[in-house]
């Protein structure tokens, strides 16, 4: 009795696994195709220069001042000594607040990043879900994920396309 049990259990998940409809889409090569989302890449890159060039322009000043300090100790009085690597301490806690001010996992680029791309992932995400519910798709995977698993899968079932083409790009 146990065994008919399992095999009709096995029958039937079986059955509503080849009823299931499953669609790859590559969103590395929705992205590119996207102008928006590379203006805003290009935007956020720039962003983040400015922003790389602020925290090594305070971590330079940090090390003229340890160079500096270095060369003229033999000359400095205890007290010198002390202001002097007083102010090399708060020089390199400057660049490593402003650091991560910029860089933080909440900080200016993280935001700005989230302010740029989101709308557009919203975007992809509804073509996506339209594409779908159009199509009677119960999955859809990306292919250009690392963490996807796909090892083959047919070109056939690849709605990359169809995606742009619903968000108005060829």
């Amino acid at each position: 009795m146990k065994k008919l049990v399992i095999l009709a259990a096995m029958a039937l998940a079986t059955s509503f696994a080849s009823a299931q409809k499953f669609a790859l889409v590559d969103m590395e090569y929705i992205m590119n195709n996207i102008p928006a989302y590379e203006r805003a890449n290009e935007q956020l890159n720039q962003q983040s220069k400015k922003w790389q060039a602020e925290v090594e322009a305070l971590d330079n000043e940090a090390q003229n001042l340890y160079r500096t300090y270095q060369n003229e100790a033999v000359f400095l009085s205890e007290t010198q000594k002390k202001e002097r690597e007083q102010a090399i301490v708060a020089k390199e806690k400057e660049a490593s607040e402003l650091k991560k001010k910029y860089f933080g996992p909440e900080g200016e680029l993280f935001k700005k990043r989230e302010s740029l791309l989101q709308p557009i992932q919203d975007e992809v995400y509804n073509a996506i879900k339209s594409v779908a519910d159009s199509r009677g798709f119960q999955m859809i995977l990306d292919r250009a994920s690392e963490t996807s698993g796909i090892i083959f899968a047919s070109p056939a079932i690849d709605v990359s396309n169809e995606v742009l083409s619903r968000l108005g790009y060829n």
